[in-house]
């Protein structure tokens, strides 16, 4: 055979091969920060996850928007884990559909979810390349140690189209350090507490007491061990239960015994104890969580530091919807620039956190703290007046929480996040809310933003020096990172009267919020949220009356936000 007629053979197979493929998702190029630094070699080996199509994920949204609204008749009857199962697993079609696929190319997929829509494959990159009209190159990352293998874009074999959701990791580019702490500073030699918690005030330090009594948070304990909060933990982020210990003998001394966290763990993830292994990030959440929340029952899910975010989000999900009875509240001080994760990830993991909801979980979400620029703010975005939502917080079935400073009165801190998602339109539990913070916004106004995407964030607490324990010493630290547990406490506690009264919990909390609930949160009307670093004279979101992408509807009044919950 001719060299030329070969040529002619092989352009016709790989143009058949490429007519046989849908266009799944694709991106012009890697987020700023990623380098590429070649092909992948055909030979080597990936494992890629396939989300495969539920049966009825619209009957679920549905199904919670009945179940979240108060005044419906079937308001707070969360579904148990096999109804949420029932929607979420892929329809007979779907299974079929792709072990055909699967068989007629050799792969042996794996099951990897008990609602059975996630499966991994193992194979050559060459063979990922072929079956789905992609390139895997190698990219690095100044924060990475190594690379990653990638592909700006990737196709459907026909015969999946309509049948699968995500194939991850492809064309999702999350960035190594998701953690979201805005700064931290030593206080060595403190004893007890600040004798200010006027967080605005250089000297001032809060403290769960200084949040107690901002917010009117009981100390009274819990007394329901059904109900449990949880926080999660990533990137190595490790809970050390001697600080937590040390934290509660000094602020909270009136809480006995002291309350302790049960390690939960996910993708072979570990909490070590030890002076040196101690994370910023994990003994703030738990800290906090113990020291508001005080007595109800604490869990800390450490999920595999080897993984990448969208993959823990994802097994953190999939973790709980295998427990038969889960916690009621999550909180998470994570996040990325929404348009990292692609709209194909970002969907499937959202709809996770609404089948969390469905059961009953509220799950709660710091809101970033780069004000309207996304995750982490740097001089070099200062000047970029096209806003960068962050995500999970932009996702409509989480409740995103921004932070505030000071009081009489609070305001909106600098860094905040907030803003609207690009991926996700306005759900209509706060069309009216965002319709009247639009109308505060100028006609000449420089910033550039989706006035028909998801608002966030929802509510509000202080976020601002925030004292912890850190390997046996004193820090002050702040972020959402601080505000996201100190909500989800509040929540815990006001779940623990529910229960305690015969009551549903709380659950998917956003319906609740910006309708019967609104009128018992603090309007925070001041704030501007150019970021940490870029200056106050930076374009960006400024609080208004009523629901603002800086603070949401406010600042929480325990005793009012539990009355509107037991009524």
């Amino acid at each position: 055979m001719s060299f030329t007629r070969l040529l002619t053979l092989l352009s016709i197979v790989v143009a058949a091969s490429a007519a046989s493929t849908v266009l799944h998702e694709r991106r012009a190029a890697a987020p700023a920060g990623f380098a590429r630094v070649g092909a992948a070699p055909a030979s080597e080996m990936i494992t890629l996850r396939i989300a495969l199509a539920s049966n009825n994920v619209t009957g679920l949204e549905d199904q919670l928007r009945s179940i979240a609204t108060p005044g419906s008749s079937n308001f707070r009857e969360w579904l148990s884990m096999d109804e949420v199962k029932a929607y979420i697993q892929p329809s007979a079609e779907t299974v079929s559909a792709f072990n055909a696929f699967a068989s007629a190319n050799d792969l042996t997929p794996t099951a990897i979810s008990p609602n059975g829509d996630w499966v991994s494959i193992t194979l050559p990159v060459s063979k990922a390349n072929t079956l789905f009209a992609a390139e895997f190159d190698h990219f690095t990352h100044p924060s990475l140690n190594g690379s990653i293998t990638r592909t700006l874009s990737v196709s459907l074999p026909a015969e999946l189209v309509g049948h699968v959701d995500v194939i991850h990791p492809t064309t999702a580019f999350v960035t190594p350090d998701v953690r979201l702490v805005a700064g931290m500073r030593s206080l060595t030699g403190r004893d007890g507490p600040a004798a200010s918690c006027n967080s605005s005030d250089p000297a001032g330090v809060i403290t769960p007491v200084c949040l107690q009594d901002l917010y009117g948070i009981p100390t009274t304990p819990a007394t329901e061990a059904s109900n449990t909060l949880l926080v999660t933990g990533y990137e190595f982020e490790w809970a050390q239960q001697a600080d937590l210990s040390q934290f509660l003998s000094l602020l909270r001394p009136d809480i006995s015994p002291p309350t302790m966290f049960t390690l939960l763990t996910a993708d072979n993830g570990t909490n070590p104890q030890g002076f040196f292994l101690a994370g910023e990030e994990a003994n703030l959440d738990t800290q906090y969580t113990a020291g508001i929340a005080t007595s109800v029952p604490l869990e800390f899910l450490s999920v595999g530091g080897f993984v990448d975010f969208p993959t823990a989000l994802f097994d953190t999900t999939t973790f709980l919807d295998g427990i038969p009875n889960p916690p009621s509240v999550m909180t998470t001080s994570y996040g990325d620039t929404e348009s990292n994760f692609g709209t194909s990830v970002a969907t499937k993991i959202c709809n996770g956190y609404m089948a969390l909801g469905a059961r009953g979980i509220s799950v709660i979400f710091c809101s970033g703290d780069g004000g309207v620029r996304g995750l982490h703010d740097s001089e070099d975005v200062c000047a970029n007046n096209t806003f960068m939502p962050v995500f999970p917080a932009a996702c409509p079935f989480v409740t995103s929480v921004g932070s505030t400073q000071g009081f009489a009165p609070e305001k909106a801190i600098n860094f905040t996040g907030g803003g609207f998602s690009n991926f996700f339109p306005t759900p209509d539990y706060q069309e009216t809310a965002v319709s009247g913070f639009l109308q505060t916004i100028p006609d000449d106004f420089a910033g550039t933003f989706n006035k028909t995407g998801r608002g966030y964030p929802d509510v509000s607490t202080q976020g601002w020096n925030f004292e912890i324990i850190l390997v046996g010493t004193v820090f002050l630290t702040g972020g959402t990172s601080a505000s996201s547990p100190t909500f989800a406490s509040i929540i815990a506690l006001i779940n623990d009267r529910l229960v305690a009264a015969g009551k549903p919990v709380l659950g998917f909390l956003n319906p609740f919020l910006y309708s019967k609930a609104a009128s018992t949160f603090t309007d925070i009307t001041i704030g501007h949220n150019s970021g940490f670093v870029c200056p106050a004279s930076s374009v960006a979101f400024d609080a208004a009356v009523g629901w603002d992408p800086l603070t949401g509807v406010g600042t929480p009044r325990f005793s009012d936000l539990l009355a509107a919950a037991l009524d």
